[in-house]
């Protein structure tokens, strides 16, 4: 049975990242162009990942969900999945971080935002405990992903991410990179898993 659409659309971006990345404003766009209809938030995540998570799961607390659907690039991936897990929503991952408190480590310290070198965090040691508790086991319903995965992506390992996601359904990249710079090609794909092409 096909799933409802969508009305609902969440979208998360990754580490150092914002709501000005091109996937972004891209979606944001084709939606506001395409699918006024659809309820669209793209809220810019705090560092800490357990008030980005607070921040979430209070921001959709009265979304329907049924029709409600989480997508979610690198880090963004990995909360996308803790939504998904959380709700029982469809998500649709790109290159989504499988380990961020393993990876992410290394970058404790000062940080800069892609998009505004001028702006400036701290990635604190407990961030990393916290990713580290927000972590999902197995998932409860592998069907309702779907993973764009670049064999490409130069800053996490696609076997990994094939590994965590394989029995979901994946559109696996042979080349591509870790930003998916070919992203609005893959957006009928991407729509039509969310009922919204």
């Amino acid at each position: 049975m096909a799933s409802p659409p969508t009305t609902h659309l969440l979208y998360l971006h990754g580490f150092r990242s914002s709501p000005q990345s091109t996937k972004a404003r891209t979606l944001a766009a084709h939606m506001a162009a395409h699918h006024p209809q659809v309820h669209w938030w793209c809220p810019q995540l705090p560092p800490s990942p357990r008030a980005a998570m607070d921040m979430l799961l209070k921001g959709i607390s009265q979304w329907p969900r049924q029709t409600m659907a989480a997508v979610g690039s690198s880090l963004g991936g990995f909360y996308a999945t803790g939504v998904a897990e959380h709700t029982g929503c469809r998500a649709v991952l790109v290159n989504p971080a499988v380990d961020p408190a393993r990876d992410l480590a290394k970058y404790i310290g000062e940080q800069t935002s892609w998009h505004d070198p001028e702006e400036r965090f701290f990635f604190q040691p407990e961030y990393v405990d916290e990713l580290r508790a927000l972590a999902c086991g197995p998932l409860a319903h592998p069907e309702r992903y779907l993973a764009f995965i670049a064999k490409g992506d130069e800053v996490l390992d696609w076997r990994e991410m094939h590994g965590r996601y394989a029995s979901s359904p994946q559109v696996l990249l042979e080349g591509g990179d870790h930003a998916l710079s070919d992203f609005d090609t893959h957006l009928p794909r991407f729509l039509g898993f969310l009922g919204v092409a």
